[in-house]
């Protein structure tokens, strides 16, 4: 019911919420695809403990993420100073930080399992490491849009961390997950179930969205 009379509130928490992981996911987006496609083509002495990192970082407990921000981002921590605690860009951080090693780790997949000649090819012509990195993840650009569309759904699916960082604030940090969260320990289940299903709208658009730019990329 409310969702068919379109809830002035709810509608504004999935905005917020959508704004949220969108935000999250272009960060990661930005720092997961280079360095993912640098991973699958480098074998640097920081090789080994970025895979690592990467690896640890796409099963992380999102409480754990949430607990380490809220240590560094708290009024006596080492990033205090900054007053991001408890406020939009904590949220953003946080699904940040469990976005970027999915869309890194699965895009290191990508580029990797393409065919080694390509890589050998680009080389011989002279290709410099940013000139090949491009190309491959041209190359593996349908695979590369499923692993951004992957962290999305991490980011946008996020619970323990952004309540940490963000408090579950309304009409400042609150988002659907940690909305649902609360309705849910309130008993209000028709509530939590209406915010339930505005999530999920907005996960698949965004996802019918991705897939339908990963479809172009394999006819072109």
């Amino acid at each position: 019911m409310l969702i068919v009379s379109l809830d002035a509130d709810l509608w504004r928490l999935a905005g917020f919420s959508l704004m949220v992981s969108l935000a999250a996911t272009g960060l990661a987006t930005v720092a997961g695809v280079p360095l993912g496609a640098a991973l699958a083509s480098g074998r640097g002495r920081l090789h080994g403990p970025l895979t690592t990192l990467v690896n640890a970082g796409m099963g992380l407990p999102p409480v754990l993420v949430g607990l380490t921000l809220a240590l560094l981002l708290w009024r006596t921590g080492p990033l205090g100073s900054l007053g991001l605690i408890y406020t939009p860009l904590a949220v953003v951080l946080a699904q940040f930080v469990v976005a970027a090693p999915i869309v890194t780790g699965l895009t290191r997949g990508a580029v990797g399992a393409l065919d080694p000649d390509l890589r050998a090819a680009l080389r011989a012509d002279g290709a410099g490491p940013v000139a090949t990195g491009r190309e491959l993840l041209r190359a593996a650009l349908p695979q590369v849009l499923l692993a951004v569309s992957a962290g999305f759904g991490r980011a946008i699916a996020e619970v323990g961390a952004s309540l940490i960082v963000g408090g579950n604030i309304a009409g400042s940090t609150r988002t659907l997950t940690t909305a649902i969260t609360l309705e849910t320990s309130r008993g209000n289940f028709s509530l939590a179930i209406a915010l339930g299903i505005v999530l999920l709208i907005a996960a698949i658009a965004v996802n019918v969205a991705i897939g339908h730019l990963a479809r172009r990329a394999r006819t072109t």
